[in-house]
């Protein structure tokens, strides 16, 4: 068995006490269903053949017999199909929850190659297929293997020659089956891949339809969408039209069949070979070897969509967490905040060329140090490298002395606080944003970090206060309130090492004033990592790094160099002596 189907197959483990159960159920459905013919062919053989009495006698004693096993064949039915679906459900659900933890701990760089619709697609979309296969399948394997072998046998019991003469068709219609089965894969996967990029399509319109609608470009989108929607269609009428191919191959199969027995079996009745209640018998079986290859187009498409689904599912599954913990991992009681950078390199998965290379850099607990330099020099990836969001790829950061790949990435990423230029707000209150920070945090404590922050003042202001649902990615507020609510989160998390990533660059001169304050109070006593854009912010810092395409290019106080009047200088001039 491969690694897949195993994978498939380990979902039921936790239900298999249930999955037997709704097998039973499912077994004594096709049983009875296999025995109500034969109670007709006694009945109409043998039980009507007796005198009168006699007769009556039969007919009310197989009638109960029949109203029993129609009681018992619904209770069962009923079983298999309510607690069989939860089952698939509740296998669903625990796929889903391990798809969207599994995406929590990928990457950046697993991301960078992504679109969020896609995977929202894989989350939803492609699962929900699941829940049916998960059930139907064995289900529908057990009652029609069970109904297509016991009705061969009876067949071939009754009248093995006429029995031959059907399954003359099984090998031609197994052909049909596989030849069709195959291109309706090739097709589902389509489906499913087009599905994703309309969703891909429709999140990236709706996440920026503010600049949309700036442009007044609907029509732009609205043709960027119809592309998408068009070839959605064209791979659902694909679908369709392999669809239409091997159900009417099918139907016309099934119903040549049932020709062949009334043709064979009424020469069967004039040459004495079989009797009418025999023929009745057969052309109730053969409802039964119809049925199984009929619902083999329906069973089909189930596996072709829940297998796809879960083929992409898998395609998510296999991607590794990178990085991943140490078997050893480290989990540090206390971090001092002492960083150090030694000979490090890095480059992107997709791109040969270095990012950055032989970058040695000692930042002591408690200092202030500010990294500035041109776009495209590696300011934002040498922070983005202390919290592991990226690995190195030469060299290494330490951390209080220690290896970061040897310390816990949960210890490691509890230690650092980041204030982004690009904010990021969940939908929800105010105080719920803040409380990201520490989700176990009181209101006092919020409220505290809110006024460390110069948050509180304006939250007081908002409708609700603390309570007010700031919207989706806080488009209710101001960009100076985002950021104030940002370093409010911070505050709440007080980790001993922060990282501000041009945390300013984007605000009006009033709301920098504000938020720059704020910065500096939380920045008090904790190893403090600026990326700077306007140089004014950073005059004060104690350390200031100037990085250029080679790397590291000066390092000193805003007046060393000043003096210096190198690349450092340059920049200065080119913002305030303009």
């Amino acid at each position: 068995m491969n690694p897949t189907s195993r994978k498939f197959l380990s979902y039921y483990r936790p239900y298999l006490g249930l999955f037997i159960k709704v097998m039973l159920c499912a077994l004594l459905v096709a049983g009875i269903a296999l025995v109500f013919p034969l109670l007709v062919r006694h009945l109409t053989k043998t039980v009507l053949e007796q005198p009168s009495q006699q007769a009556l006698q039969g007919l009310y004693e197989t009638g109960a017999l029949m109203v029993l096993l129609v009681v018992v064949q619904t209770a069962c039915g009923y079983y298999f199909d309510y607690r069989g679906h939860a089952m698939g459900a509740m296998m669903e659900t625990d796929m889903r929850a391990e798809l969207f933890n599994h995406l929590q701990k990928l990457s950046f760089s697993f991301y960078d190659n992504q679109r969020v619709g896609q995977l929202m697609s894989r989350i939803t979309n492609d699962l929900l297929s699941l829940t049916e296969l998960y059930h139907h399948g064995p289900e529908d394997l057990v009652i029609y293997t069970v109904k297509f072998l016991g009705a061969f046998v009876i067949l071939a019991w009754i009248n093995v020659p006429l029995t031959l003469a059907l399954f003359l068709f099984i090998p031609v219609m197994v052909v049909f089956a596989l030849y069709f089965n195959k291109k309706l894969n090739r097709a589902m996967r389509a489906n499913k891949e087009r599905i994703a990029d309309v969703n891909a399509q429709v999140e990236d319109t709706l996440a920026g339809i503010r600049v949309v609608k700036s442009f007044a470009n609907e029509q732009v989108e609205g043709a960027k969408f119809g592309r998408e929607n068009r070839r959605f269609l064209e791979s659902r009428k694909s679908t369709y039209r392999h669809e239409s191919y091997y159900f009417q191959g099918m139907t016309a199969f099934t119903q040549l069949m049932t020709v062949t027995v009334v043709v064979f079996g009424g020469i069967s009745i004039v040459n004495a070979a079989l009797d009418l209640a025999d023929l009745i018998t057969f052309l109730l079986y053969t409802g039964f070897l119809v049925e199984p290859i009929m619902k083999l187009s329906h069973i089909t498409q189930q596996y072709q969509e829940g297998f796809t689904g879960f083929q992409r599912f898998m395609e998510i599954m296999e991607f590794h967490p990178d990085p991943e913990d140490n078997p050893q991992a480290l989990v540090p009681k206390t971090v001092r905040g002492d960083l150090e950078f030694r000979d490090v390199g890095f480059r992107y998965e997709s791109n040969p060329n270095f990012v950055l290379r032989h970058v040695s850099l000692q930042v002591p607990a408690g200092d202030y140090v500010a990294l500035v330099g041109s776009s495209g020099v590696g300011k934002t990836t040498i922070c983005s490298l202390i919290p592991r969001f990226y690995e190195v790829t030469e060299g290494a950061i330490l951390l209080d002395g220690v290896d970061i790949r040897r310390i816990s990435l949960d210890a490691l990423r509890r230690s650092i606080g980041v204030v982004q230029q690009d904010v990021y707000l969940f939908a929800g209150t105010a105080a719920e944003n803040i409380r990201y920070g520490r989700p176990e945090a009181s209101d006092e404590d919020v409220i505290q970090a809110a006024k460390l922050a110069n948050a509180h003042e304006f939250i007081m202001k908002l409708p609700q206060g603390y309570a007010t649902d700031i919207g989706q990615r806080g488009v209710k507020l101001s960009g100076g309130q985002k950021q104030r609510l940002s370093i409010a989160r911070v505050f709440l998390k007080n980790p001993p090492i922060l990282i501000f990533d041009e945390a300013t660059s984007s605000l009006d001169n009033e709301s920098e004033s504000v938020v720059q304050e704020s910065l500096e109070r939380l920045a008090v006593g904790r190893t403090t990592l600026v990326i700077a854009h306007r140089l004014s912010t950073i005059r004060s810092a104690k350390h200031i790094v100037v990085l250029t395409d080679g790397g590291i290019h000066e390092e000193g106080t805003h007046e060393i160099l000043l003096n210096r009047n190198g690349t450092y200088a340059r920049l200065y001039r080119m913002q305030f002596e303009l």
